[in-house]
């Protein structure tokens, strides 16, 4: 498992829900990575696919564990969290998509950057919409705003052709966590998603929390992923994906800031 006991060992931690069409080409991108210190780690979320059998036998050095019942995007990574570092011993867990194809050097450009400093909790790098993948090269995100109001504001970079312009390393207030490399110190820290968050804006209330406990959140331009965006959640326009949208706002400016804001928000 450690084969370099130098380089942190990483947990790529990929939930799905009924997801065989999209961990057909995800996993494969992930295990071709040039990091060598890593493990691949499906969570079935209760997915009514036999997605054991066909993961044991498509691609046998990745993990899957199974829930019987789906916990939804907190519930389900928070499982993973718990079999990543409190049974494989991960140093660093990467939360991802399995609606992703993610680049080759990911893991290692992830893993350069969280190093640097004991304060970073939370590390990404660049999001394309998955269709683009080749020379329009279009981003979905390459972090989120920070609004007065809402707390976290509109994608950077969203549907803008990458011509280099956000190739800085950068602190970010907040980020999708489409892809993000995680410091076992920020689940040891927080214990995690919070499971009121079903799913959106569960990653806005953990890193709002994790940032109360000193951990800070950056990007860096040489991480990449293409994403199909929502399909895990029924494609972008599914009623589920916007009920909770609407819900979790509000619970989360109710619970991250001052009940004035709150009001004004509200009207």
């Amino acid at each position: 498992m450690n084969s370099k006991p130098s380089e942190p060992f990483v947990v790529v931690l990929m939930l799905t829900y009924n997801g065989k069409n999209w961990l057909k080409d995800s996993i494969p991108s992930y295990l071709n990575n040039n990091y060598s210190n890593f493990r691949v780690v499906v969570v079935d979320n209760g997915s009514n696919e036999d997605l054991k059998k066909y993961v044991n036998e498509k691609f046998p050095k990745v993990d899957l564990i199974r829930l019987e019942k789906n916990r939804g995007y907190s519930g389900g990574f928070n499982f993973g969290f718990d079999y990543a570092v409190n049974k494989l011993d991960a140093d660093f867990v990467l939360v991802t998509n399995d609606d992703v194809y993610a680049d080759s050097k990911i893991i290692e450009e992830l893993v350069r950057v969280a190093q640097e400093d004991d304060t970073i909790g939370f590390v990404t790098g660049k999001v394309y919409f998955y269709d683009s993948h080749g020379s329009k090269n279009i981003l979905q995100t390459v972090g989120k705003e920070k609004t007065k109001w809402g707390l976290v504001g509109k994608h950077i970079g969203g549907l803008e052709k990458d011509v280099g312009q956000y190739d800085v390393l950068s602190e970010r207030h907040f980020i999708d966590d489409v892809f993000t490399l995680v410091s076992r110190k920020v689940f040891e820290k927080t214990i995690g998603f919070d499971l009121n968050f079903f799913l959106q804006y569960e990653e806005t209330d953990w890193q709002v929390r994790s940032k109360e406990h000193g951990f800070r959140i950056l990007y860096t331009p040489e991480a990449k992923l293409w994403h199909r965006v929502g399909m895990s959640t029924g494609g972008t326009d599914s009623p589920l994906r916007h009920y909770y949208s609407k819900r979790n706002q509000i619970l989360m400016v109710s619970r991250h800031s001052t009940s004035l804001i709150f009001f004004l928000f509200l009207l």
